[in-house]
């Protein structure tokens, strides 16, 4: 069974604009559909709502940056979309259960955390690994329509 077109125009337009605010309106404007239809499509389609992907996404592409650098929490939110750093921290313990401090410190082997910590980071995290993986085989499932050519004709 193939994707959505649609959805999958939504997934890759999400995907290249983390870092920008994006709204439900603003995506059913770009693709010319009611808002309310996107978002139920979106819906069953995937399971999750557009809101609840936009930040697991970004949750997702802040992991690597809290990681490997030294920057502020703050420009680390700022870099992937969120508006302050206390909505990037209350979405990041929501999407991976313990705070961006705990988890950079979860990051570092000399900083040992606790085993629930430990626990509860591991079974996020593999939950954000398999529904960004689902979410590339969706769109790879994607079924091409290709564009027919239309002929002028004289007569």
């Amino acid at each position: 069974m193939y994707s959505n077109n649609l959805v999958c125009d939504i997934l890759i337009y999400i995907n290249n604009n983390t870092e920008n605010e994006i709204s439900v309106q603003e995506i059913a404007d770009k693709y010319y559909f009611n808002r309310y239809y996107i978002m139920k499509l979106f819906k069953r389609e995937l399971g999750i709502t557009i809101n609840q992907y936009i930040n697991k996404k970004r949750v997702y592409n802040s992991l690597l940056e809290i990681k490997n650098s030294n920057d502020s929490f703050l420009n680390i939110a700022l870099n992937n979309g969120f508006n302050s750093l206390e909505y990037f921290s209350e979405t990041f313990k929501n999407i991976m259960g313990v705070s961006p401090r705990i988890y950079k410190k979860f990051t570092y082997f000399i900083v040992k955390s606790t085993e629930e910590e430990t626990n509860l980071i591991r079974k996020n995290l593999l939950k954000l690994q398999v529904l960004m993986d689902n979410i590339n085989k969706y769109v790879q499932n994607r079924k091409l329509v290709q564009k027919t050519e239309k002929k002028l004709s004289i007569f």
